[in-house]
C-alpha cells in the first residue's frame, strides 16, 4: 500500500453514540465515518484507564480511516460510560456491542484492534464471539494475574485495594468493581487458536513496561495461521507506544487482510 491513501477522499464526520450492552450496561462511544457509504469499519479497544477521547487513540483513529469508518468507545467503569469495570472480563459485552453496532448499521466487514487490556478483550471477543474479519492485539497479556513487573504490581494495587480504587475513581475517572472474578475467565493464550480462520496479528514492543514480549509470544503460538507477529524495537506499551509509523503499518496490514478475509 502507499501513502497515497493516508484519508479518505470525502470529510470524515464524527459521530456522538451510546451504546448499550446485553448486560444492560450504556458506553460512550464515537464513529469517525466518511461521507461515501464503507462496507468496512474498525473497532479500537483501549487499555485500562484509557479514554477513545484521548489524543493518542484519536490519532490511531484517524491514520485508520482508510481501511474503513473507525468506532472508538470507552469500556464500562470508564468516563461517562456506565457500570464498573471488571479489567477484562464482562468488557466481552462492551466490545461486542460495539461490533454489533456497527453490524447493525450495515458494514459487513469489521476489524478489531485491541490495547494492553483491550487485547485481552479482542482475542476473547473474536474467539468466544465470532463475527470479525480481522483482529489486531497491541501489548495484551497473555495470561491474569500477572504481577512481574512494577508497573502491573501497582496495577493490582489499585484494583484490589480500597485506597486504589479510590486513587482510580478520582484521579482517573475509573470506577473499579470490588468484586472478584467469579468463574475465571478464558486467559487469551488459551483462546488464541479458536480465531482463525480470521487472521490475528500481534504486536508488542521490547520497551513495554507492563508485559514482556514472552506475553506476545505465547499468544501468537498458540494461535494458527493466518497469524503474524511484530516485535517493535522501542515500542513501548498500548496506545501511547503507538507512533505514526507503526499506525501506517496496521493500516496497511488491515487494507490487505480485511481484503483478503472479505475474498
Amino acid at each position: 500500500m502507499t501513502d497515497a491513501i493516508d484519508r479518505p477522499k470525502s470529510p470524515i464526520h464524527l459521530q456522538r453514540h451510546r451504546l448499550v450492552t446485553s448486560d444492560g450496561v450504556p458506553l460512550d462511544a464515537a464513529l469517525r465515518r466518511s461521507d461515501a457509504p464503507r462496507a468496512t469499519a474498525v473497532v479500537l479497544a483501549n487499555g485500562f484507564t484509557g479514554t477513545h477521547n484521548s489524543s493518542d487513540t484519536r490519532a490511531i483513529a484517524e491514520g485508520l480511516m482508510p481501511v474503513g469508518d473507525v468506532l472508538t468507545f470507552d469500556f464500562r467503569g470508564h468516563f461517562d460510560s456506565g457500570g464498573c469495570s471488571t479489567v477484562g472480563n464482562a468488557e466481552i459485552h462492551d466490545l461486542e456491542a460495539a461490533v454489533a453496532h456497527l453490524r447493525e448499521r450495515g458494514y459487513t466487514s469489521v476489524a478489531t484492534v485491541g490495547f494492553s487490556m483491550g487485547a485481552a478483550v479482542a482475542v476473547r471477543h473474536a474467539a468466544a464471539c465470532g463475527g470479525v474479519s480481522a483482529v489486531v492485539s497491541v501489548s495484551g497479556p497473555s495470561r491474569w494475574y500477572y504481577r512481574g513487573t512494577r508497573r502491573m504490581r501497582l496495577l493490582h494495587f489499585g484494583v484490589h485495594a480500597t485506597l486504589g480504587r479510590a486513587f482510580l475513581r478520582y484521579a482517573r475517572k475509573v470506577r473499579v468493581t470490588d468484586q472478584e472474578w467469579a468463574d475465571l475467565p478464558a486467559e487469551p493464550r488459551a483462546v488464541a487458536g479458536d480465531i482463525a480462520p480470521v487472521p490475528l496479528l500481534v504486536v508488542h514492543g521490547d520497551a513495554d513496561a507492563y508485559f514482556p514480549v514472552s506475553h506476545a509470544v505465547a499468544i501468537h503460538d498458540a494461535a494458527r495461521e493466518p497469524r503474524e507477529l511484530w516485535v517493535v524495537p522501542g515500542m513501548k506499551h498500548a496506545e501511547r507506544g503507538v507512533t505514526p509509523e507503526l499506525t501506517v503499518r496496521l493500516r496497511d496490514w488491515l487494507l490487505t487482510r480485511v481484503t483478503a478475509h472479505q475474498g
